[in-house]
């Protein structure tokens, strides 16, 4: 369905480094005939990764860590300074991905909020649900899952796939698929999102299997925040490169044999993508995940040991990539970017 409306101004939050992929190309394509503007809060990597793409942006707030009471106390806080960042710009829409401030601060300012998320674990889904127009969730995402967070049935709407399909599927498409001539096999590992409400897990166990395997392998961690940096960069982890900024994902696909993953977004992209994937996710996984597990284009395991990780690499030289879900997250983009318009078109002649 082809939306024609007048210029809109449209409002994308960006609260952690994953959206900023699943917004981009849906940001750039509206950037051509409306006017866009982003919010976002220092978390992980996301300030540099939007510096990266060249999008111009207003940090609002900061994180408050992974206590929830000190996140009890800075919600209200963020609501505040963006409801007078609403109240300024006066846009004709909102858009978010887990999000848990704006909805809020765009239904007290009028402005209608579309929230998607993929993550039924997060106790941000509760106002998030309560306060946006509508919802966004992916297909292998239960309803009633979502309901038990108060998501009306009614303002649910589910989109083909999984979010990561939303932007890989043009990533890959003009991607390099030459063979790695490498002398090592390069293993790449995003540690556990350490400051996230419904994370209780730690990646600490994986420390000795890197320490073991250094020699034998190129390993490359992607730290998400100053802290990890750090800490990866003590002595007993010399011979292992920790990066000191975020790299394009297609960097990370051209360069990856294997990819370890303490987290979900990027345990998941690489798993789509055919790279052989290992979630050593402490937690209890999305129904996303398992979906991916039980089709076995990912496989988890906690405890691993550096034979398992050998073993796993040389067996697996590639992935079963999900070509299914990048056709389905082509079909998502241009649903979100449809959604978009309509929404702000009503509000428009409201």
């Amino acid at each position: 369905m082809k939306v024609s409306v007048k210029k809109l101004r449209i409002w994308f939050e960006i609260t952690n480094s994953p959206h900023i992929n699943m917004f981009l190309h849906i940001i750039k394509d509206l950037q051509k005939k409306h006017e866009v503007l982003i919010t976002c809060r220092p978390l992980a990597n996301t300030v540099e990764l939007l510096d990266l793409h060249g999008l111009s942006y207003q940090v609002v707030g900061k994180h408050y860590g992974k206590s929830f009471i000190n996140k009890l106390i800075g919600f209200p806080v963020r609501v505040l300074a963006l409801i007078q960042f609403s109240r300024r710009h006066k846009p004709d829409v909102a858009i978010n991905q887990s999000s848990f401030q704006q909805p809020v601060s765009a239904w007290l300012t009028n402005v209608p909020c579309i929230y998607t998320n993929d993550n039924e674990h997060a106790l941000g889904n509760i106002p998030s649900f309560l306060f946006a127009d509508k919802i966004l969730i992916p297909e292998f995402l239960n309803n009633e899952t979502v309901k038990k967070q108060f998501a009306k049935e009614s303002k649910i709407i589910k989109y083909p796939g999984l979010k990561e399909g939303i932007y890989l599927w043009r990533l890959l498409k003009d991607l390099d698929k030459e063979e790695k001539q490498r002398e090592k096999k390069t293993i790449f590992f995003r540690p556990e999102p350490r400051t996230a409400q419904y994370y209780e897990g730690n990646s600490s166990s994986i420390e000795g299997v890197f320490i073991e395997l250094k020699e034998k392998f190129d390993i490359i961690i992607s730290p998400r925040d100053e802290f990890q940096k750090q800490y990866y960069k003590n002595d007993k982890f010399t011979g292992i490169t920790v990066l000191d900024k975020p790299i394009n994902i297609t960097e990370i696909i051209k360069r990856c044999d294997l990819f370890i993953g303490a987290g979900g977004t990027m345990s998941r992209e690489m798993a789509i993508a055919g790279i052989p994937t290992i979630s050593i996710y402490n937690n209890e996984l999305l129904e996303v995940d398992n979906y991916l597990i039980n089709r076995g284009i990912l496989v988890h395991k906690i405890d691993i040991d550096a034979s398992f990780v050998e073993e796993f690499i040389c067996s697996r030289q590639t992935g079963m990539s999900g070509h299914d879900l990048l056709t389905k997250g082509q079909e998502a983009e241009k649903l979100i970017k449809d959604i978009i318009l309509e929404t702000g078109k009503e509000s428009k002649q409201c």
